[in-house]
């Protein structure tokens, strides 16, 4: 490391989110926080379970208790804590469907609950896109939906809800990530919008949760040439500084999406990608893959110091930085009552099932909120335009067209509807089909086929396969949990997302049990 001294190594440490392997913190992590490391990010792979979780998070704690720990939990398609078994709460895009703030300012209060329960600091949630072209590959039902309006109030509504139970929420992905038909992960999507559309879609949902008071912003790693025609957001001091603190106001923390994804990494090396956000005006790094024994965490702490010293970046933006990073860590310990109420507010359970309580991550109570949630908005069209209810008459074959889910959804994270129509109706089979295989499997006459889709309107492969089911089939149920297409099949379902809660209300009302 540069000569410097021990408190502007520290700040480097301060400013720094990053992810590691294994479900106990390992030594180079322990040794990073007991010398400031300000962040860590858990994962999927991180979690087994919510007492193996709030141990986990815990020592993290003991080594820094100002730790900012950080974790995706959006409900839906993206969730960590629940990633093996499917969110208890259906996305926002359901939400959105239903539009009852109120609902949605409930259910985001019931995942602060299950984050507040293992101690989390900050939820990278709510996604506040507008998800203004129908073939975006990465946000779809991530966000509320098309109407900023809408989007607004309800990414209000899921900040309230979220940090009224002690955990900081993190609207994503400033300036707006909706209106792009790229992956940042994969590649720097643009954003070709003027800048009066701008202010008038992709802004609004922005504007709403900082006046509802959220404690973070992350910006996304989009090119918005309206805005700043020369680099992407995270690097750009015009969209960081001058958009979101001076005209919009925001005073919290900023943080950087992961800095190892395609859209940035393809343009500088991590330290310089971690300067120049800096530098623009973000006060956390996350860096969400790091090297086995912390390396390259401490080339980001040292590529910053380097940087401070060869005067690139002013010693008192990284102090501003940290600063910020250290009161969000202050406001969530000054929220732990909240939290512990958060946590015990439902009066209603005995000893005994508070102790089950605390063996799985969400109680009954909330797992029927996100049952309600997802069954509001669950839609049912039937071919014959009777309406009737479709009941399945047997065990059916479940055949899964799936596309690969974008790559913020955890690849463990299931569909679920198998198993929930499996748990009603035991017999029931499936097949799961993707992209390049020879084709649909054996349609048997004898039992009940139900198809699933993920926005089988974006994949022309998914879409034909889809369309070749019906009509050897045209019983067939079709169940989509993407973003609708034009109804096929003798009955229709659309539940806009994937969740436990989703499949299940699903499966009751394909078998009449409701």
């Amino acid at each position: 490391m540069p000569h410097s001294s021990p408190d502007l190594a520290r700040l480097a440490m301060t400013v720094l989110q990053p992810g590691f392997e294994g479900t106990s913190p390992p030594g180079w992590l322990r040794r990073a926080l007991g010398e400031g490391l300000g962040g860590a990010v858990l994962f999927a792979r991180n979690l087994a379970g919510p007492a193996q979780t709030a141990e986990l998070v815990a020592g993290l704690r003991g080594e820094n208790p100002a730790v900012v720990v950080a974790v995706d939990e959006e409900g839906g398609t993206v969730t960590r804590l629940e990633a093996r078994t499917g969110s208890s709460f259906p996305g926002n895009r359901a939400l959105g469907v239903a539009d009852d703030p109120g609902r949605t300012e409930r259910v985001a209060r019931a995942i602060g609950r299950l984050l507040a329960g293992a101690d989390v600091t900050l939820d990278y949630a709510p996604v506040a896109d507008v998800n203004a072209n129908p073939a975006n590959p990465v946000i779809g039902v991530r966000s509320f939906g098309p109407d900023p309006g809408l989007v607004a109030r309800h990414t209000a509504a899921w900040v309230r809800g979220l940090q009224s139970a002690g955990v900081a929420a993190c609207a994503k992905h400033f300036p707006g990530h909706g209106d792009t038909v790229t992956d940042s992960h994969l590649a720097l999507p643009t954003v070709h919008a003027r800048l009066d559309v701008l202010h008038e879609r992709d802004l609004p949902p922005f504007r709403a949760a900082v006046e509802a008071g959220v404690r973070a912003v992350m910006c996304g790693h989009v090119l918005v040439p309206a805005l700043d025609p020369a680099v992407p957001a995270t690097l750009s001091r015009r969209v960081l500084t001058g958009l979101l603190r001076e005209e919009l106001g925001f005073e919290g923390v900023l943080v950087t999406d992961a800095i190892e994804m395609r859209a940035v990494a393809a343009l500088h090396p991590p330290g310089e990608i971690a300067v120049r956000a800096l530098a623009a005006g973000a006060d956390a790094v996350c860096a969400g893959v790091s090297s086995p024994g912390g390396e390259s965490v401490l080339a980001l702490r040292d590529a910053i110091v380097e940087a401070v010293h060869d005067g690139r970046l002013a010693e008192e933006r990284l102090a501003e930085a940290a600063a910020r990073v250290l009161a969000l860590a202050a406001w969530h310990a000054a929220r732990a009552d909240a939290r512990r109420a958060a946590v015990q507010e439902i009066a209603s359970l005995s000893r005994a099932e508070t102790a089950l309580s605390r063996a799985r991550p969400v109680r009954d109570e909330d797992e029927e909120l996100g049952m309600e949630a997802a069954r509001a908005a669950l839609r049912v069209v039937v071919a014959d335009g009777r309406g009737r209810d479709p009941v399945l008459s047997g065990a059916p074959l479940v055949v899964d067209i799936a596309p690969r889910l974008n790559m913020a959804v955890d690849p463990s994270t299931p569909t679920g509807l198998l198993g929930a129509l499996g748990e009603l109706l035991p017999g029931t089979a499936g097949r799961t089909v993707v992209s390049g295989t020879a084709g649909l499997p054996e349609l048997p006459d004898d039992r009940p086929i139900v198809l699933v889709v993920h926005d089988a309107g974006r994949h022309p492969w998914a879409r034909e396969l889809l369309a070749q089911a019906v009509r050897r089939r045209p019983d067939a149920i079709v169940v989509e949990t993407g973003i609708p297409d034009e109804p096929i099949g003798a009955v229709y379902v659309a539940t806009h997302g994937i969740s436990r809660a989703s499949a299940r209300v699903v499966a009751r009302r394909l078998t009449g049990d409701k």
